[in-house]
């Protein structure tokens, strides 16, 4: 564990956005998958074509695959080869980095994973057929339309309204009837100003994120919100870099005549932990648990997409657990220890999603961006290490390993590290999740409905004792999937992001 101080933070985030930005992450990013494509054109296009189609020399790579098409077994078949089908093994001549890229190119160009594309413009065609699954036919019903274009939650009420953060402009209330309110009065501030680097995904600070009624709501009429709270002047980092700062904060409040009253401040960080880091790597997911407790996450909002995140005397990277009004409960897994902050939970977390809590086991689960390939479905265990940046099952976006404890000078084992139960490489973007509880779909009863970003795909994942059971692709190529929920009347509601209007769909059940 690195146990620096804050203000290494606070002058390694100046350093990091005056040299580098996020734009050497996307320029990272496009120069990792065009190594991918030279090594492929120069070494595997002759037999396998070069859009993956085959030649009279060797097999299409595009559809079934003989030997199998997960990233582990194209990695296998790279590695060892086929002999007696004229096939050489290549894991004499190439280095693992370099077959795990071209394993990489195959499986992203099988998925159509186009890292320069993250589909915000790419037409929205709703299905308006029944959608035939394996355990359940569904068709969609459209609740609201005409929504900004970056939504964030949503969140059912008991009477059939649904709240709506929209994160660079407020919160709405969502009629039964799909009629929009105006944003809501005295919520947190939000702001809009945003920037773009070389591709269609905005950046900024100071964002609405997750919102929640308390399991109690009916009773008490208390609402989380959890925002990226952003100030000027405030810390050190932002009079030295004469910009805004931001950091996760969360509060509860009622809703009344249209207006947020009664606000409490239930979780916050100390000003020295604000950056100017993009509110893209906040997290800002919410949980409750059937104990009082309540989760929080908090991604790579340290300045970096990795600095911090192992330590743990800092916010960045980890999934926090409070109780209800935010006192910190004592069985936290590190309450007690000096310079620790008390309500860390896990940590090692690169880009949480989503963070849903099994009510059939008493579990708790997120899901999480990694760089390329990584994306991941994990059992939050406390006091676990995920492990970024040490290490991960994708690669980093210049096509190197991930191995940056080398730099940052952090002894491990791989043993020490937690795996994910689910690994989706290629990353599709995975989002929130919900496991489901609906007696609308008996049949999907405890499995995990996934939705997905980049990728505009909805997964179902059966998941045991043992890990992953079972995947189901239920849509692809569908749409950016911000949210899932399920209402208090079972109703499963989708939350799609699209820069011609987002949308809350219904799934309804056929036969």
């Amino acid at each position: 564990m690195n146990n620096n101080k804050p203000r290494y933070y606070l002058l390694w985030s100046a350093l990091f956005l005056l040299l580098t930005n996020t734009g050497n992450v996307v320029a990272q990013q496009l120069a990792g998958a065009g190594q991918s494509i030279r090594n492929f054109a120069d070494n595997c296009a002759v037999c396998h074509g070069e859009n993956l189609e085959g030649s009279p020399l060797g097999v299409a790579l595009l559809g079934d695959l003989r030997h199998g098409d997960s990233f582990d077994e194209i990695v296998n078949s790279i590695s060892n080869g086929f002999a007696e089908a004229g096939m050489p093994a290549w894991g004499d001549l190439f280095t693992r980095a370099d077959i795990r890229n071209l394993a990489l190119y195959i499986t992203e160009t099988r998925s159509n994973v186009n890292y320069d594309d993250f589909n915000y413009d790419t037409p929205l065609e709703i299905p308006t057929s029944i959608v035939s699954s394996e355990l359940h036919n569904f068709r969609f019903e459209t609740v609201v339309a005409d929504l900004d274009a970056q939504p964030f939650s949503i969140a059912p009420l008991p009477d059939g309204r649904i709240l709506l953060t929209e994160k660079k402009f407020g919160v709405r209330v969502i009629d039964p009837d799909g009629e929009k309110s105006a944003y809501l009065l005295d919520t947190p501030k939000a702001y809009a100003d945003t920037y773009k680097i070389s591709v269609d995904q905005e950046w900024g600070i100071g964002w609405l994120f997750d919102i929640k009624p308390h399991p109690n709501y009916q009773d008490n009429g208390w609402i989380y919100l959890y925002f990226a709270d952003r100030c000027a002047d405030c810390n050190e980092l932002s009079r030295a870099s004469e910009q805004d700062v931001s950091m996760n904060k969360l509060v509860r409040a009622r809703i009344s005549d249209g207006r947020w009253v009664d606000q409490e401040t239930i979780w916050e960080a100390p000003l020295e932990f604000y950056t100017a880091f993009t509110d893209v790597a906040a997290g800002g997911r919410l949980t409750f648990d059937d104990r009082g407790h309540l989760y929080l996450s908090v991604g790579a909002k340290g300045g970096s997409t990795f600095n911090g995140i192992q330590d743990l005397s800092t916010p960045y990277g980890k999934v926090h657990r409070i109780y209800d009004d935010g006192s910190i409960p004592t069985d936290n897994p590190f309450y007690g220890q000096e310079d620790i902050f008390p309500s860390i939970y896990t940590y090692g977390h690169r880009s949480p999603q989503g963070l849903e809590f099994n009510f059939f086991n008493g579990e708790l689960y997120g899901t999480e961006h990694g760089p390329r390939g990584g994306d991941e479905v994990n059992h939050l265990i406390p006091g676990r290490n995920y492990g970024w940046p040490l290490t991960s099952l994708g690669m980093d976006y210049d096509g190197t390993p991930v191995e940056y404890g080398r730099e940052l000078g952090i002894a491990f084992e791989l043993a020490d590290i937690e795996q994910p139960v689910v690994d989706l490489t290629p990353s599709p973007a995975v989002s929130s999740f919900v496991i489901m509880d609906s007696e609308q779909f008996p049949q999907w009863r405890g499995h995990f409905l996934v939705g997905s970003l980049k990728a505009r795909s909805l997964f179902r994942f059966e998941i045991d004792a043992d890990g992953l059971s079972h995947r189901e692709t239920l849509l692809e190529g569908f749409a950016r999937i911000r949210d899932i929920e399920i209402g208090y009347n079972d109703d499963v509601y989708l939350l799609l992001e699209h820069n011609a209007g987002s949308q809350i769909l219904r799934m309804v059940p056929v036969n």
